[in-house]
């Protein structure tokens, strides 16, 4: 009855199922972020945000920071 289960449990097979698993996981992924150019932009804007400061280079055009939500700085 679980004969089937026994064909995972040999090395040689686990290791072909993982690798296309793994393959058709990495496949779909690629796929899903560079299938629309609208969400492949989008994705690929996301590698700037590291290099991005925290606070504008120039402190006197920053807007004055106002507190909200009764959280006084």
């Amino acid at each position: 009855m679980f004969d089937w289960l026994s064909w995972f449990t040999r090395l040689d097979n686990s290791k072909i199922f993982s690798l296309l698993l793994f393959f058709g996981t990495f496949c779909g992924i690629v796929i899903y972020v560079f299938g629309s150019r609208r969400r492949g932009r989008r994705l690929e804007s996301y590698k700037h945000i590291p290099f991005q400061d925290d606070e504008p280079a120039d402190r006197h055009d920053a807007p004055a920071h106002k507190a909200t939500d009764g959280d006084e700085r």
